[in-house]
């Protein structure tokens, strides 16, 4: 059975990909911190027919984070695709006049190296058996700065960078790497079925080759 580990799993999108995902048969590792919250959608997706279990990993602990890959794939079995999805924290999101280099650090220690340590995790079996996906979701100053959102505006740059170097280098060994920029707040998006249209898009990058950024709507129409 394949499996599907999403970095950043929570009630919202994390479970809405995950139900998508369980439909096609795959299993569900959900990481994130909180690991009582992790149990619960666990238990709740099981109840629903899914196999998913909770690994909790701070992404800006390395060492825990490939921990929590390792010990998932142990239980459920090679990674197949990785889901980089974690939710910047509002602290991340201040103006650059109080951007320091200490919150710089951490931010991109959130976003781009924890994605650094998620692939170094994962990728030994991909490139073995020939196959998997990495999908990266990030706001949109991944690819436009906002002096109101400084500190995403340095990490998620560094971490779409990184992405798209191993979109390039993994292109002829059968592993798909992909980015979808959502620009603002779901829930404000006006997407006809909302999370569940995200969910969609996410599965198609999945199964579809193409080029390594996607946009889930124009950049001019969301707000970060």
């Amino acid at each position: 059975m394949p499996t599907i580990a999403i970095i950043g799993a929570g009630p919202g999108l994390g479970a809405a990909v995950s139900r998508r995902f369980a439909r096609e048969g795959y299993s569900i590792a959900l990481i994130s911190r909180d690991q009582t919250k992790l149990d619960a959608l666990a238990r709740q997706l099981q109840n629903e027919g899914a196999t998913a279990h909770g690994y909790a990993a701070d992404v800006r602990d390395g060492a825990a984070l490939e921990s929590a890959l390792e010990r998932a794939a142990s239980d459920l079995g090679p990674i197949t695709t990785l889901q980089y999805s974690p939710l910047p924290a509002k602290t991340y999101l201040k103006n650059v006049l109080e951007l320091t280099p200490e919150l710089a650090l951490e931010a991109l220690r959130f976003s781009a190296l924890g994605l650094i340590h998620s692939v170094r995790a994962v990728l030994p079996s991909m490139r073995e058996s020939g196959r998997g996906n990495i999908i990266l979701i990030n706001g949109g100053t991944s690819v436009k700065s906002r002096a109101g959102f400084s500190g995403t505006s340095v990490a998620f740059p560094a971490e779409s960078a990184y992405g798209e170097m191993l979109h390039e280098a993994l292109s002829d060994e059968g592993i798909r790497v992909a980015q979808l920029v959502i620009p603002g707040a779901i829930p404000k998006l006006r997407l006809e079925n909302g999370i569940d249209d995200v969910a969609d898009r996410i599965w198609d990058l999945h199964r579809t080759p193409g080029e390594f950024r996607t946009m889930l709507i124009p950049l001019d129409e969301g707000r970060e």
